[in-house]
């Protein structure tokens, strides 16, 4: 296959396993599939190595890189799929924003939003197919890279949490900064949040388009707002995108693909999110598995949720904890994962014990049936 070839949406390798999209739908399986949030990442030592000394949205912005970078976790392990190499801050970038990765203290905005007048600073149409076409191309190339080996999920930001990310000015513990709009200037939060929104939908559509087999939309902040504010500021524009996104995939004649909503510590939102639009419903690692089963109600399958720092603990321990989990999560509609990404100074080894873990109790259990 030539190299301009590999870069068409088009004539790509034949899936060979297919486990992770059948448990998203519910379907019958012969293992638990697995993988992990941040799997390509910085606790790799050939992740740092091809890194070094690359500017981070240099990275993000090169099909190759990204491509590699994607591809990296499976030579290790045996994970059922993969989650493309991006970051969910482009999406304010291809708004008109500036982003800047600061080693060691990561994502920061220059000039972040202050007041509503700032709304007018971005983009009141975004091509998206122009200022997100990187990304469309990294998942093309690793969709032929990958020859079928496992599926490919695409993602984003949820608009909530890029709100909160261009007014905070990057990471924060209180969000105060991005709460004080949702109190003092409802009217403008819904205006940014909407803007948002449909500059989503057009990403994740061209997500699609280029190749991805599923979409997972990140919720990261959503542990800051309370309950009445999370039925206001994100789940509404959490069903809207699921909804948006199903309805133009199925006008564009292509095939649905699951799509998954994690919103982290937002474990009192569950019933709610079981019933948003989305196929399947990412868990952090506060939430009781069976206790998320009940309240689900069987209307979704789940993924998560093992305590990312539980991969500081032995093998042998990593396994008695995936056995537990596994159990009270069952077999059925169930994607096993952490409850949030890997960390850098995670060992490789261990979370390869945590992929065989899954995969050999995921057996015993269905071979008890």
């Amino acid at each position: 296959m030539d190299k301009d070839s590999l870069i068409l949406p088009k004539s790509f390798p034949e899936l060979k396993n297919d486990t992770f999209l059948r448990a998203a739908r519910g379907e019958e399986i012969e293992h638990i599939p697995v993988w992990c949030m941040r799997q390509a990442g910085r606790y790799l030592p050939e992740f740092r190595e091809f890194r070094a000394g690359k500017d981070f949205f240099e990275t993000c912005r090169s099909p190759e890189d990204c491509c590699e970078l994607t591809l990296q976790p499976l030579r290790r392990f045996p994970f059922d799929a993969a989650i493309i190499f991006s970051d969910i801050l482009v999406v304010p970038q291809a708004m008109g924003m500036e982003v800047q990765m600061s080693p060691g203290k990561g994502p920061t905005f220059p000039e972040p939003l202050k007041e509503p007048e700032d709304l007018q600073r971005l983009k009141t149409k975004v091509d998206v197919s122009s200022e997100l076409d990187y990304v469309f191309k990294a998942i093309t190339l690793t969709r032929h890279k990958i020859e079928g080996k496992v599926p490919l999920i695409g993602f984003t930001g949820a608009p909530w949490t890029l709100m909160s990310y261009m007014i905070e000015g990057g990471g924060s513990v209180t969000h105060s900064k991005a709460k004080r709009w949702l109190y003092r200037y409802p009217e403008a939060s819904h205006k940014l949040l909407s803007q948002l929104t449909d500059v989503i939908v057009e990403y994740l559509l061209g997500q699609v388009k280029a190749g991805a087999q599923a979409l997972q939309v990140f919720e990261s902040h959503t542990g800051c707002l309370g309950p009445v504010e999370f039925k206001e500021f994100s789940l509404p524009y959490l069903r809207d995108i699921a909804g948006r996104v199903k309805d133009k995939i199925k006008e564009s004649g292509l095939d649905n693909v699951p799509m998954i909503v994690f919103a982290k510590d937002g474990h009192y939102g569950l019933e709610d999110l079981s019933e948003s639009g989305y196929e399947v419903v990412g868990l952090d690692w506060t939430i009781d598995p069976c206790s998320a089963r009940v309240r689900t109600g069987g209307k979704v399958s789940l993924q998560g949720n093992m305590d990312p720092c539980a991969l500081y603990s032995t093998k042998e321990r990593i396994s008695e904890i995936v056995k537990r989990m596994l159990e009270g999560f069952g077999t059925k509609g169930y994607i096993a994962n952490l409850g949030h990404g890997l960390y850098p100074d995670m060992d490789p080894e261990n979370v390869g014990a945590f992929v065989e873990a899954v995969h050999t109790h995921s057996r015993q259990l269905l071979n008890r049936k």
